[in-house]
Parts: structure tokens; sequence; C-alpha cells
């Protein structure tokens, strides 16, 4: 995948769209009561299709292989969040709370699933263990992003009360709930309508996001955040991405994994997912402040796929890569 390729994928235009849309023409007073009933409607059904997607089987299969997956998950709440909470630390001094906040709010979030997968194939790591890893992060995600977040420091309208707590059942589990449920009776739907399936999800996580940037637009952000906090905020996003992926490949390195499951841990390992943490911003902080916590979030969704399309063409053209996927992975692309 080109670096022209990343500039025009999908979701990527979808995200600065919603937030021009928001620049522009923000949800404030009644109108922001109604687009955050939709986001809502959209995220309920969000988390019902990957319920359905996320083979039972695979989840099965994830937690048998405990030598990757322990370490994987050790490295994305664990150091990750660590990392997170170490930049949200020096960014407090130069940014505005929130902002810094929202660096260790990106540490605790979950692997993605979809870029994790796709990257993992295009460099010949193991597909198969990418997807069950990565959907696996997403569903401990859930249940481990909020407290974890909590633990390390983070406060303010994030305190996790019983109406967030009813919120994330109603919207998140809930739903993820059913379609586990249903799997196998929507599974060939799923199957027939993948591309436009792929829509939905890109509609949820934006409705998301302009909701939440709407907030920031109503409170200043183009006042509160300037030109040199922008910079600073680039420059924390980069050291980010940089411990990110570096550190998950070092990590593989010390498992001693083999190099399929090395590139899989690196992809699974390094990304952060918009489709959890943008919609799980609305529901833990109102608007005003949701949108300057994914500010972090947003940056290092478009740097990740930025720094994964040459790094997954390296390592593809690596005369040290196998030919074998290694486990019985698939090798097409996904």
């Amino acid at each position: 995948m080109s670096f022209r390729t990343v500039l025009t994928d999908p979701m990527l235009r979808m995200l600065v769209a919603a937030i021009a849309v928001a620049a522009l023409l923000p949800a404030t007073g009644d109108a922001r009561g109604w687009a955050q009933m939709v986001a809502n409607a959209a995220i309920f059904v969000l988390f019902l299709l990957n319920g359905m997607r996320i083979a039972r089987r695979d989840i099965v299969a994830g937690f048998a292989n405990w030598r990757f997956l322990v370490p994987l998950v050790l490295w994305v709440f664990g150091a990750m969040a660590l990392v997170g909470l170490a930049l949200a630390s020096i960014g407090q001094g130069l940014l505005a709370p929130s902002v810094a906040l929202g660096f260790l709010y990106l540490g605790t979030l979950p692997s993605t699933v979809q870029s994790a997968t796709s990257y993992s194939s295009l460099a010949g790591g193991n597909v198969a263990l990418s997807v069950v890893g990565a959907a696996l992060l997403n569903i401990l995600g859930v249940f481990v992003t909020v407290p974890l977040f909590l633990a390390l420091g983070g406060s303010g309208s994030g305190a996790v009360g019983m109406e967030v707590i009813g919120k994330i059942m109603l919207l998140l589990i809930l739903p993820f709930a059913i379609g586990q449920a249903v799997q196998g009776c929507t599974s060939g739907f799923i199957a027939q309508h993948k591309p436009k399936i792929a829509w939905i999800d890109r509609f949820a996580i934006s409705a998301a996001v302009y909701v939440a940037f709407s907030g920031a637009v109503e409170q200043g952000i183009w006042s509160r955040v300037a030109g040199i906090d922008w910079a600073v905020i680039g420059a924390l996003v980069a050291a980010f991405l940089l411990a990110g992926n570096l550190g998950a490949w070092l990590a593989g390195g010390a498992l001693r994994l083999q190099r399929a499951d090395r590139i899989a841990f690196l992809f699974a390992g390094a990304q952060k997912s918009a489709a959890v943490g943008a919609p799980l911003a609305t529901i833990l902080f109102p608007p005003e402040e949701a949108g300057f916590l994914v500010i972090a979030l947003l940056l290092y969704h478009f740097f990740q796929l930025v720094v994964a399309a040459p790094i997954a063409s390296r390592l593809a053209s690596s005369p040290h890569r196998p030919e074998s996927a290694g486990y019985g992975a698939p090798t097409t692309r996904s």
C-alpha cells in the first residue's frame, strides 16, 4: 500500500469530512442532542456487526495460543498504556489538560482489526493469528480500557458512574453479545454485504468524531490549541509511533516468535483502534471534552497508516521472508 493509497483511504476521507463539517456546522444546542442520538444508534449497530463478524471459534483459538496472546495483551494494555501515561505527563505542561490526557487514553485503547490484518498480510505475516489477536484485543478493550484509563490517572468527566456503566453495557456489550448469539444465522448476510457493511462502520466512527469535535469547536478549539500546540502534539504522536512499532518488533524478537508470528505481533501491537476509541470517548466524556481527548487518537490513526505502509513493503521484500505465512494462515491479501 503506497502513501498515495493511504491518503485516499475511505475511512480517512470520512474522518476528515466529519472534522470539516464539525468545524463549519458544529452540532450545538438541541442539534447536539439529536446528533448524539444518531451517533449512539450508529455505535450500537457497529458493535452488533462486530459481534456478528468475529467468529466464536477464532476467540477460542486465540485463547489457546497463549504464547502469542498473553504477551500481546500485556504489550497493548501494559507497555503501550505506560508509554501513553509518560507522554501525557510530558504534555501536561505544554498542552491543554484534555489534549494531554488524550495520550493516556490513546495508550489504553486496543488494536485495530482491519488494518492490523491487512498490513500483516501485505508483509507476509501470520494472517490468521493477526485476525484472532486483534479481534480479542478489541473484545478485551471494551472491558479493560475504561478501568485501565482511570487506574492510570484518567479523571474529570470520564469518571465511571452508574450512568456511564449503563451506556457501555447498552451501546457496546449488549449489541456485541447479540451479534455473537445470532452470528450463525447472519454469517451469509455479512459475507454477501461486506462492502456495504464497511460503510456502516465508517459512518458510525465518523458520527462519533463529528459529535466529539463539534463540542471541541463550541469550546474554542482553534484558540485553545494554537499552532505550536499542534507541533507538540505531532511530535508526541511521532514518539508514540516509534515506541509502538519498534517496541512491538523487539518484543516479538525477544519472545523468539517465528517471523510470520512476529509480523502479526508488530501490526496488532502497534496499531490503535479509532473504531473503539472514538465511540467510547463520546460515552465517557461530554462532547466538549471528548473532542479534545480524541485529537491524539485521530492523528495517530492517520500516521499509523502512513508508517505501516512502508514497513509492510519493507518486510515483504526482505530476503528473510519465509514462503509460508505460518500456522496454516492464508496468503491472500485482505
